[in-house]
C-alpha cells in the first residue's frame, strides 16, 4: 500500500512539473478575460510589431463598390501581411472592417433583400478566401449624411436586415467555423438608425467609437475622448459612460462592449482663454496628431501645458500664448478606461489606431490596466 501511495505521488509531481514547464513556454495570455481590440489602417513595420498584448485586429478598410464588399489589389496585400502575424501569435483574430468615415454605398446596399445578400455573400467570400475571422461593418451613419454619403429613412430596418442576412452568409461559408460580426457603432444621436436591440443577437461585440466627441463640427473645444462628464461640460455631452449606459439600457449585455481609446488628439485654434480653452468657442479647427507627435512636440513642449480633468478623467493641452487646445487618451486616461472596464464588466477596450502607437506604449498602458 505503501509503495502505491509513493508511487502515486511520483506520478502527480511529474503532472505538475510538466504543466509548470508549459506555462513558462506558452506566450502570453489576454489580460484576466478582457480583450484589446485594435484598428490597422497603415501597414509598414508589421514585421516587428508586437502582437502578444492584442487579441483581435481590424483591418481598415474593404469597401463597397456595386454593393458588393471588395478589396482592391493593394489592400488585398496589406490584408495579407496583416493575417501572417498570426503565425506568430496563433490566437491573434484578424477581422475585415467594411466602410470608414466617408466611405458610401450601404444604404444602396442595404436596400432590398436582392441588394443585401449580394454584400452578406461578397462578404463571407472575402472573409473565407483571405484567412480572416470575421467581419466588422462601420457604416457611419444608418440613417445620417454627414460624411457626405446616401441616407435613408428606411436605413435604420434595413441595417438590422442587412446584417441579419450577413451572419446567415458567414454561418454558411463557416462550414462549422464561427466566423464573428461586429459593429463600428457613435452614440448619443449618432446611433438613431440603429435599431440597437434588433442587431443585438446578431453581433459578437460592438466597437464603441467613443472619441470624436469634439471636433471640426462642434461649436467648442472639448474632450474628445473623455471618459466622464467634465464640469465644464454641457449637460447632454457625450461621454464614453453616457455611451455605455446607452447601449446596455437598449438590452446589449456589458460583455459585449467594448469602450473606444483615441491613439490621437484633435487641435483647436484660436480658442477662448477661459478656463484653459476647456469648452470654449474657437476660431478654426487645427487638425490631428497622432501620439509620436503628440509625445515630440506638444506634450510640455513649444509652450504647451499638460493639464488633468479629474471629473472626466481625461488629459488636455492649453497653450497660453497661442492659445491652442489639445484633447487626446495618454496612458492615464487609458488606465482610467481599463478600471472603468473591469469596474463594469465590460467586454474590453478598442482603439483607433495601431500605427499610432509605434512603440506599443498605450496598448501597454490598457494592458496593464485590465490585468
Amino acid at each position: 500500500m505503501r509503495r502505491r501511495w509513493i508511487y502515486l505521488r511520483i506520478v502527480a509531481l511529474s503532472l505538475v512539473a510538466v504543466l509548470l514547464a508549459a506555462c513558462a513556454s506558452a506566450p502570453p495570455q489576454p489580460a484576466a478575460s478582457y480583450r484589446i481590440v485594435g484598428y490597422i489602417a497603415r501597414f509598414d513595420g508589421l514585421e516587428t510589431l508586437d502582437v502578444s498584448h492584442i487579441d483581435t485586429l481590424i483591418f481598415a478598410f474593404a469597401k463597397v463598390q456595386d454593393g458588393a464588399v471588395t478589396l482592391d489589389d493593394a489592400a488585398r496585400a496589406n490584408l495579407a501581411k496583416v493575417v501572417t502575424l498570426k503565425r506568430r501569435q496563433p490566437r491573434l483574430g484578424v477581422v475585415v472592417s467594411v466602410g470608414g468615415w466617408t466611405a458610401g454605398g450601404f444604404s444602396e446596399a442595404a436596400m432590398t433583400p436582392a441588394t443585401r445578400q449580394r454584400f452578406a455573400d461578397s462578404a463571407a467570400a472575402l472573409i473565407v478566401a483571405n484567412g480572416a475571422d470575421g467581419l466588422d461593418v462601420d457604416w457611419e451613419y444608418p440613417g445620417h449624411n454627414e460624411g457626405g454619403i446616401a441616407s435613408s429613412p428606411l436605413d435604420r430596418p434595413n441595417f438590422t436586415e442587412l446584417l441579419r442576412a450577413v451572419r446567415s452568409s458567414l454561418d454558411r461559408a463557416g462550414g462549422g467555423k464561427h466566423y464573428t460580426l461586429s459593429i463600428a457603432a457613435a452614440d448619443g444621436p449618432f446611433v438613431d438608425g440603429i435599431d440597437i436591440a434588433a442587431v443585438n443577437p446578431l453581433l459578437d461585440w460592438f466597437n464603441l467609437m467613443t472619441y470624436d466627441f469634439h471636433n471640426s463640427m462642434t461649436p467648442t473645444s472639448g474632450h474628445h475622448s473623455g471618459l466622464h462628464a467634465s464640469a465644464l461640460a454641457a449637460a447632454d455631452s457625450r461621454t464614453t459612460d453616457r455611451a455605455v449606459r446607452q447601449f446596455e439600457a437598449a438590452g446589449v449585455p456589458a460583455r459585449k462592449l467594448f469602450v473606444g481609446a483615441a491613439f490621437y488628439g484633435r487641435e483647436f485654434a484660436d480658442v477662448r482663454d477661459a478656463h484653459n480653452g476647456l469648452y470654449q468657442t474657437y476660431g478654426h479647427y487645427q487638425g490631428e496628431h497622432d501620439w509620436p507627435e503628440l509625445k515630440r512636440d506638444f506634450i510640455g513642449r513649444n509652450g504647451y501645458i499638460r493639464y488633468w480633468d479629474a471629473e472626466a478623467k481625461a488629459p488636455y493641452l492649453w497653450n497660453p500664448t497661442t492659445h491652442r487646445f489639445v484633447s487626446y487618451d495618454d496612458p492615464e486616461s487609458l488606465a482610467a478606461k481599463a478600471a472603468y472596464v473591469k469596474a463594469e464588466k465590460l467586454g474590453g477596450v478598442m482603439y483607433w489606431e495601431q500605427s499610432h502607437d509605434e512603440h506599443g506604449e498605450l496598448v501597454d498602458a490598457i494592458w496593464n490596466g485590465l490585468k
